[in-house]
């Protein structure tokens, strides 16, 4: 089973989540930050590029042997699929049409989810803005493992298969550690996936399917972009919760690796993130970071001080006002 954690708990803390603090501090020495605060009229191109890719590689994949579709699924599908996510991630904060085009947003949300396969936009923005409001809330961050994950997959070997479920724990963590009542968009979501999901099957086959959801879950599972899933918060150095990355994938995950960045301002959309930290680079240049994401993975999995124990947690204390 390899090498057991070190760990035998969370990292339990008592002070204030940090980025609402220094959100404050570095509004007031560089106010000029608020203009970068709205949405990027470029997006909704390049995720309606992406989608089309998808739908234009659905004539192609129909009619591959499995062998070659798995590992198109794996390198270039699920890649794809992947970034729809995290376009997902950006609408979820209403960056495709700004805060007031909420509703515009949503049906974006809807649109950029046809790949994907799974209803997940309106969800995953119930849980996400949670995350940013009670970071570290041992019930209200979703992101946060569970204590039995921790004790189930405490090993070397144990950790590896952790990373390649990822993407179950992710999706029904939230189901089971707290559960939402299902809200009238969800159902729409799932009326608009699922029928999108039928005429896929009637035209092109169950194979194009296949294609489609195994890709996205490879591509969250042991896979060079899932890597920001745990280089985000997991504690890599004693004290820091998040970390940024500032390598070459961002450039296919809409600068999600600029994480200090993206959830001090989270109404500054990702192309936008790298000049937050020109302006105050000083708040950012001392923080640990990371250099690679598969470098995480590797640390994640091999390093007995890393595991899902590797966690900043706080006391549940009830919603706020």
């Amino acid at each position: 089973m390899g090498q057991h954690v070190s760990r035998t708990d969370f990292e339990w803390v008592y002070t204030e989540e940090p980025h609402a603090s220094r959100r404050k501090i570095i509004l007031e020495k560089y106010p000029q930050i608020k203009k970068l605060f709205g949405y990027d009229p470029n997006f909704k191109w390049v995720v309606t590029a992406m989608v089309l890719v998808q739908f234009a590689s659905m004539f192609v994949v129909k009619d591959l042997s499995y062998p070659v579709l798995f590992l198109m699924a794996y390198c270039f599908g699920g890649v794809i699929n992947h970034s729809l996510m995290l376009a997902i991630h950006e609408i979820a904060h209403n960056l495709a049409f700004g805060h007031g085009r909420p509703m515009a947003n949503r049906l974006f949300g809807f649109f950029a989810n046809l790949p994907i396969v799974i209803p997940i936009s309106v969800s995953f923005k119930k849980y996400h803005l949670e995350h940013h409001r009670y970071q570290g809330d041992e019930k209200l961050d979703t992101d946060l493992p569970t204590l039995l994950e921790a004790k189930l997959f405490c090993t070397t070997f144990g950790k590896f298969c952790w990373v390649c479920l990822q993407p179950f724990f992710y999706s029904f963590r939230p189901l089971v550690t707290y559960p939402k009542p299902p809200s009238t968009l969800e159902y729409v979501n799932l009326a608009i996936q699922l029928t999108f999901d039928v005429i896929v099957w009637y035209f092109f086959g169950p194979k194009v399917l296949i294609y489609l959801l195994c890709g996205g879950l490879m591509a969250m599972g042991l896979h060079p972009v899932a890597g920001h899933f745990i280089s985000e918060h997991y504690m890599y150095k004693k004290g820091f919760e998040t970390y940024s990355y500032y390598g070459p994938l961002n450039f296919i995950t809409f600068n999600v690796g600029y994480h200090n960045e993206h959830h001090d301002f989270p109404a500054v959309p990702g192309s936008r993130l790298p000049e937050v930290r020109k302006i105050a680079s000083e708040f950012y240049e001392d923080l640990p970071q990371h250099n690679s994401w598969t470098a995480v993975l590797y640390d994640f999995v091999m390093d007995p001080d890393i595991g899902p124990y590797a966690r900043i947690k706080r006391k549940h204390r009830g919603l706020a006002s």
